[in-house]
């Protein structure tokens, strides 16, 4: 799925792959443990011996991230990560409370549980793989590829893969209902390109390895020779593939057509099997993603002998379940997906691992039992007013476009008005009570955890669209826009420092949570979220000689990222992370123009020598202070739509006016632009 739905990871979210946070009462003080001084700013994490204009991310960042060290289980460190690892503290007090039997009520209990199951190693070891011999019966059993089919759409309910992913979302044509979609899948890489490009031959040979030997340890016949053949046929999968930045067109991706036109386009691959198995066998109308690759796809499964395809199916189920199972599937799978893909030298403790997996299966569930604890009702106040301060900065800087015509003006300003705002946590809590959680048994409490919100999608198919339904928990650290709802969501998490500290001064908060506000808002007008109406449909409501304007600014935007290198001879993909370079300069300008109307005429005050719009500056550049493992680093820059740090803040800020003021930027500093070269968008 696409990042605008909210099945995905990374639904036009702040970052990616960030969980886990907000300030125990208890908590250490984040101003002495990450360095944000007495007013929100700590002067010593600067390289002064870098000019502003020739990195600002050094100039700002640069001692700071010099005494950062990643620790061993991560690989990445920095202030998100720090708010993460504190949290993590919290939420498994909250856990341990459970789990202690600290109140009587079933929420306790199945946190309780699930704990106690995934802590009970004794267990999982004397169990070892007798889980997954259950699990990879019915594929050594299956006789066709027709019943092979079934068992992957089954596999929603469970672990495991398929050569097209199913899911459950609002239909971006008509936003009050919802609609299945379907979407290439197949690949156990981190994206197409691991595949297909020679930088990546190396992670690619480690990955064939890596599927022998899971498959010998799950007791797979010809474990070496099938696994040759599975990687062989994932690296066909890739090359019919769309691209990552391919697949960021909501109008490409929308294609509704009836089973029958689907089978049509897609020949060889048994649908109605598989439909069947994913218990959507009365569905008469899907939405397929990317209709040139599901051809290619279905054919490649059409041609593969059935050995190699239940081969590749269970892999897939060992590899999602190796983190579960006896230390030697942990330790195989960490060897490859942790060490080998991302560089990181030792695996997370299990409490950490068990923190996160509750997080995952019961996420509301721990969010109610934690924001009881520690989410201040006068946090979510300040929140509602500051994103008052930044929709009244987004209408104004609409308003005074120049490159906008009045009717279009016009439905932008009707769209903005239009927002839908969460903060902190849901009206309504997701009801898990129907869901087994049992103490002795982590393998099938997540097999059932998977299974129920499976149903929970599946049930609500005939159903109005659940606007109420957040697709984050509570003690998430980060925030998103949903396209299809027209909203901006907030978990409580996201508010402390670095983001937002009452006792700072206003500027660096400006920078920090009102970048943030305006990043999420702006997302609502990127080159995506600009296609969905307030309504939230995915309607054309631009004048054609406006969108012809925004185009040719993207594309030279574009082409800033696209020429930025992130490590000797890799570069950033422009096109790939395009929305969310838009919403970190439409950000840090609505939280500018913010800070000046919050001073009411007033100058701003001047703090250790630094004046107001310099403390903006840098306040967003301390959001984004870190440090990663090569590897992550490759990872991110080839599969996630987000830009590396040092780009989210240089890459930025030498497109505003402001910056250069602010920091005497003069022409000859190395990110110096002159002003007919900077983008203007929003």
């Amino acid at each position: 799925m696409k990042k605008i739905w909210l099945g995905t990871a990374c639904a036009a979210a702040l970052a990616c792959g960030l969980t886990f946070a907000a300030v125990a009462k208890d908590a250490p003080d984040l101003t002495k443990a990450q360095g944000f001084g007495t007013w929100g700013f700590d002067l010593t994490s600067r390289d002064t011996a870098t000019k502003p204009g020739d990195d600002f991310y050094r100039y700002s960042e640069g001692a700071a991230t010099d005494r950062l060290e990643i620790p061993s289980d991560r690989s990445r460190y920095g202030s998100f990560d720090l708010l993460a690892a504190l949290s993590e503290q919290r939420v498994q007090a909250v856990i341990n409370k459970a789990a202690a039997g600290g109140d009587s009520s079933p929420e306790s209990a199945q946190v309780g549980g699930y704990w106690r199951a995934y802590m009970d190693e004794a267990t999982v070891e004397a169990l070892d793989a007798r889980p997954l011999s259950a699990s990879l019966a019915p594929i050594r059993a299956a006789k066709s590829k027709a019943q092979l089919a079934r068992i992957t759409g089954a596999n929603n309910d469970g672990f495991g893969s398929a050569f097209f992913s199913v899911g459950i979302q609002a239909d971006v044509k008509d936003p009050n209902h919802y609609a299945v979609y379907l979407d290439q899948a197949g690949l156990g890489l981190p994206d197409r390109d691991y595949y297909l490009e020679p930088k990546f031959a190396e992670k690619k040979a480690a990955y064939q390895a890596y599927v022998a030997k899971l498959l010998t340890m799950a007791g797979w016949p010809d474990a070496e020779a099938q696994a040759v053949k599975v990687v062989a046929m994932e690296t066909e999968i890739a090359a019919a593939s769309w691209s990552r930045a391919d697949q960021r067109d909501p109008d490409k991706l929308y294609n509704p057509m009836t089973l029958g036109k689907l089978a049509t386009l897609a020949p060889g691959f048994e649908w109605s099997p598989y439909m069947a198995g994913a218990k959507l066998s009365k569905t008469t109308k899907v939405v397929v993603g990317e209709p040139t690759a599901f051809t290619k796809i279905a054919a490649i499964w059409n041609k593969t002998p059935l050995d190699t395809l239940q081969a590749w199916d269970a892999f897939h189920i060992a590899d999602q379940s190796a983190p579960v199972l006896s230390k030697r599937f942990v330790d195989a799978n960490f060897a490859f997906r942790g060490k080998t893909l991302s560089g990181q030298p030792e695996m997370r403790p299990r409490w950490k691992r068990a923190v996160r997996s509750i997080d995952g299966s019961l996420g509301e569930t721990v969010g109610k039992l934690y924001v009881a604890d520690y989410f201040p009702a006068e946090s979510k106040a300040k929140m509602i007013d500051l994103v008052a301060e930044l929709r009244a900065s987004l209408a104004n800087r609409i308003e005074h476009l120049d490159w906008m015509s009045p009717a279009t003006k016009k439905k932008a300003l009707l769209k903005l008005s239009q927002f839908t705002v969460k903060i902190g946590y849901p009206d309504k809590w997701r009801d898990y009570s129907a869901l087994k959680i049992s103490d002795k048994d982590l393998y099938g409490n997540i097999e059932r955890s998977s299974a129920f919100e499976w149903k929970r999608q599946v049930d609500r198919l005939n159903g109005p669209v659940d606007k109420t339904e957040w697709g984050m928990t509570p003690q998430t650290v980060n925030a998103y826009y949903n396209p299809t709802a027209n909203e901006i969501v907030f978990p409580a998490a996201i508010l402390q420092p670095p983001f937002f500290d009452p006792n700072a001064d206003m500027a660096i908060n400006y920078g920090g949570i009102g970048a943030v506000i305006g990043h999420e808002m702006t997302h609502g007008f990127d080159d995506e979220g600009r296609k969905f109406d307030g309504t939230g449909a995915l309607a054309d409501w631009w004048a054609p000689e406006d969108a012809t304007k925004f185009e040719a600014q993207t594309k030279k935007y574009g082409a800033q990222y696209s020429h930025f290198e992130a490590l000797p001879g890799v570069f950033v993909n422009g096109d790939l992370t395009m929305g969310e370079n838009i919403a970190d300069l439409g950000g840090i300008l609505m939280a500018l123009d913010a800070y000046h109307m919050s001073l009411k005429g007033q100058p701003s005050p001047v703090i250790d020598g630094t004046t107001g719009d310099q403390r903006v500056f840098y306040g967003w550049a301390q959001v984004w202070r870190a440090k990663y493992r090569d590897d992550a680093l490759k990872q991110q820059i080839a599969s996630d739509p987000h830009s590396p740090n040092t780009a989210r803040v240089n890459m930025v800020f030498h497109n505003v006016d402001a910056w250069y003021t602010a920091f005497d930027v003069k022409p000859g500093d190395k990110l110096y632009l002159a002003p007919a070269d900077r983008v203007r968008i929003w």
